[in-house]
This record gives structure tokens, C-alpha cells and sequence, in this order.
């Protein structure tokens, strides 16, 4: 089958396509077809050297898929069924073999390669803000990268749920953008403090969460924006791993920080994920609640241009590959 392999690391230039063995699905294992596949952080990340996938996970990159079951195994699932599937790895290719608790049903009224979009970042929307920080209606957050796929879900899961929803981002487009999925206050953070814009949009009381993708540059700054009993999760490391923290500033609002990722996850942790996504999430994507906003799609051959697009920042929503 064909495949993105990355035979050394680097700038998008070192990924390639090539002809590989095809995945054999192990017990409790499906065999999907690939129709699309979804670039995450993540993938940028392992390209560079930074990122090395779990012990047993596939060498090529890509978190999540959509397709059509091959071989179900000893699953209820189907032949030619049309799924979504969370991954370790192995997504840029023509075949994935997946834990059957990883996969589920595409939602209705998506079409099949927007479904591609999905799995990834539903299942760490969802698990940061409702299972890890408990996200309640009537409550404020704030989600800093607005545009990107994790930002566009969790905005519209926010809204969603009955949350007050302020982001940031680094231009006027991408704000607008933002609010359209529902976000109620906008910062730039290019031009604007995004502590002092929190506390002028909250009255003071700062936010009861935070959704964080920036990591050691905005931690002191996090801690700050929140409110009494507030809770920070840290899902990304853009700015880096290292920071400084006053815990007195931290003790003082009662406050937590959680550290979160998806990837290393045990199998069974995953499958909870998936299943309460299917369960809360599926719904609200099937009566329009909540919308798939994909930027571009790129031919799996033009690998190469669609990371160099996602390096690039200016996608809007999710870039998808197609097989």
C-alpha cells in the first residue's frame, strides 16, 4: 500500500510517499480503508525530531482517519461500513488497523472525508474540557489558538455547552472567524494583553478555565487569568516546556493546572474517550451545533504542500489528506 513514510526528520521536504507492507489488524483489531486523514500539531512535531511515537505505534504519522471497514474482526462493525478512527499513527496511508473501541460510526450529515476531521480533535476537546477541567454551563473560558482544528471544536463544544467563550488569536480575520463558530470575546494577542483583556471581559473574576496549546510562555500569564477555583489544562507545548510559577498566585485562587495527553493513552482510556464522543459530541455535530470547518484538502501525493500550508499558519479550520 502506499504510505507517508519519514525516513529522516525536518521541514515538510523529508516526508514522502512509498510503497509499504500493509497494516495486519491484531485481536480485537479493524482493518479501515482509508479515505482521509487529518494533519494535527502533532504530526508537525514528530516531523521535526520532537514528537517520537509510542512503543508498538505505527512509524508514519497521522491521529486520525476516516474510511470504510475492511475486515471487522470480532467487532459489530460491518464491512463498507463509513467510520472515523482515533490513532497512534500510521493515518497518512491507504490502510490503518485500529483497536475497534478507537473507532466509531461517521456522524450524519457529515460527508465522509470531512469526517477525517473529527476524531482527533473531538476526543481532546472533550476529554480536556468536560472530563478533565468540568467544563459547566454558565462558566467562562478561555481557549488560546482560536483558528486552528483543536480551537474551532473546542469554541463550538463551549458554546455548545452553555459556556461564556473568550479566545485568542493573532489577527482580526481569525477572530471574526472564531465568532462565527460562536466565540463571544475576541483577543489579539499580537496587539492586546490577553490578562487584562480576560479581566475587563469577566469583571475582574478572571476565567474558570483555560484551554492551553502555548505551554511555559503563557503559564504565569494562565494562572493570572484565572478566576477563584479556576482550572488550567495545558494540552500543547508551542512556547515551550519550561516556565517559572509563583505557587502563592496559584494557592491563592484555589486554583489547578493539569497536563494532558491523548496519544499515549492506554487503549481503554481511549475507547471511554471515543465512546462518550459518540455519545455527546455525535449528536451535536448531526443537528448542526456544531460544524466541521475544513480549510483544504490535499491529495496524499501533495503531502508535502499540505504541510507546508499547515507550517504555515494561515489555515482557518482543519487541513485534510485524501486517498
Amino acid at each position: 500500500m502506499r504510505a507517508v513514510v519519514l525516513r529522516k526528520f525536518g521541514d515538510p521536504d523529508v516526508l514522502e510517499v512509498a510503497d509499504v507492507e500493509p497494516p495486519q489488524p491484531k485481536a480485537g483489531e479493524v482493518l479501515i480503508d482509508v479515505v482521509a486523514a487529518g494533519l494535527n500539531r502533532a504530526d508537525v512535531q514528530q516531523r521535526r525530531g520532537f514528537y517520537p511515537p509510542p512503543l508498538g505505534a505505527p512509524d508514519y504519522l497521522g491521529l486520525e482517519v476516516s474510511g470504510r471497514i475492511n475486515n471487522p474482526g470480532d467487532s459489530d462493525f460491518q464491512v463498507g461500513d463509513a467510520v472515523v478512527a482515533l490513532l497512534t499513527g500510521g493515518g497518512y496511508a491507504e490502510q490503518v488497523a485500529v483497536a475497534a473501541g478507537q473507532v466509531l460510526p461517521a456522524p450524519d450529515g457529515v460527508d465522509l472525508v470531512s469526517a477525517a476531521a473529527l476524531p482527533e480533535v473531538a476526543a481532546t476537546v472533550y476529554s480536556n474540557l468536560v472530563l478533565t477541567a468540568g467544563l459547566q454551563p454558565g462558566e467562562s473560558v478561555l481557549i488560546h489558538g482560536a483558528s486552528g482544528g483543536i480551537g474551532t471544536m473546542a469554541i463550538q463544544l463551549a458554546h455548545a455547552l452553555g459556556a461564556r467563550t473568550l479566545v485568542t488569536a493573532g489577527s482580526d480575520g481569525k477572530l471574526d472567524f472564531a465568532r462565527s463558530l460562536g466565540a463571544d470575546v475576541g483577543i489579539n494577542y499580537r496587539e492586546q494583553d490577553f490578562v487584562h483583556e480576560v479581566r475587563e471581559a469577566t469583571g475582574g473574576k478572571g476565567v474558570d478555565v483555560i484551554l492551553d496549546v502555548v505551554g511555559a510562555k503563557y503559564l504565569e500569564r494562565n494562572v493570572d487569568a484565572l478566576a477563584v477555583g479556576g482550572r488550567l489544562v495545558i494540552i500543547g507545548l508551542l512556547g515551550g516546556a519550561k516556565a517559572e510559577l509563583n505557587l502563592g498566585a496559584l494557592l491563592s485562587k484555589r486554583a489547578s493546572v493539569s497536563g494532558t495527553t491523548l496519544r499515549s493513552r492506554p487503549v481503554e482510556e481511549k475507547s471511554a474517550i471515543m465512546a462518550a464522543v459518540g455519545e455527546h459530541v455525535w449528536p451535536l455535530i448531526s443537528d448542526g451545533s456544531i460544524t466541521v470547518p475544513v480549510d483544504r484538502t490535499f491529495p496524499l501525493e501533495e503531502v508535502v504542500a499540505a504541510h507546508e500550508y499547515f507550517d504555515s499558519g494561515e489555515h482557518r479550520g482543519k487541513v485534510l489528506l485524501t486517498v
